[in-house]
């Protein structure tokens, strides 16, 4: 789950990208001009932003020169119009810019651009973190990488918490199976409380019963027997 911010004049668009995007698990704030889209950078740091070019008070490109000019280009951007030249993309993708979606926008691009300017965020931060560990030669590789912190106990819950995964699958089948093993894993933890669920993985209890449908988890698994 990340936190994502679409960046759109068009009311439509921003819904819809919204809808999609909460849907995918993920945290979505809205700006619907350069100005918002400026203070929601400065007050909640996200992990992607989706950006249209044609905007009323500053254009897309602009702002994403301005991020880079001031050291703010620390997440990945991909850039969003329905009228943009190839030199408007070759300049924004000179600029920093991690893809660049032409709309109108399909399902498919849209998830696979997002999947892969995460994907490149995290590895981005593993490498911070990597570089951070090295300056101290008196960390240990826990300590690299838990930021110092003690690991967790891990409870064992059995077949549901000691799932392997087939890693030579499409990413988005991957993906499915290890978000099913892993609500699965919060059913048993919580004895089948879909508050509890809910309160542990951070979602709405309407998004995470739409979740569970989805991936075909039985709810009636993590339920204690009386």
């Amino acid at each position: 789950m990340a936190n994502i911010l679409v960046v759109d004049d068009e009311l439509g668009i921003r819904d819809l990208l919204s809808e999609i995007l909460n849907d995918e698990g993920h945290n979505v704030e809205l700006a619907e001009n350069a100005a918002q889209a400026r203070a929601a950078r400065a007050r909640s740091r996200p992990d992607l932003v989706l950006l249209d070019i044609w905007m009323p008070d500053t254009d897309g490109v602009t702002l994403l020169k301005e991020w880079s000019t001031n050291g703010l280009l620390s997440m990945p951007v991909i850039m969003m119009s329905g009228h943009a030249t190839i030199d408007t993309a070759v300049e924004a993708t000179r600029i920093g810019a991690h893809a660049f979606l032409e709309k109108p926008i399909t399902l498919q691009k849209l998830l696979k651009a997002v999947e892969q300017g995460l994907a490149r965020e995290s590895a981005r931060k593993l490498m911070l973190g990597v570089a951070a560990a090295q300056v101290s030669s008196d960390l240990t590789v826990e300590a690299a990488m838990t930021g110092g912190q003690p690991l967790p106990v891990v409870q064992d819950l059995g077949p549901v918490g000691r799932q392997n995964f087939d890693l030579d699958k499409p990413l988005r089948d991957a993906r499915d199976e290890f978000e099913k093993a892993y609500f699965e894993f919060h059913l048993a933890k919580e004895g089948g409380s879909m508050t509890r669920v809910a309160e542990k993985t951070g979602l709405e209890r309407t998004h995470l019963y739409r979740k569970l449908k989805q991936l075909g988890v039985d709810l009636s698994r993590g339920k204690r027997q009386s």
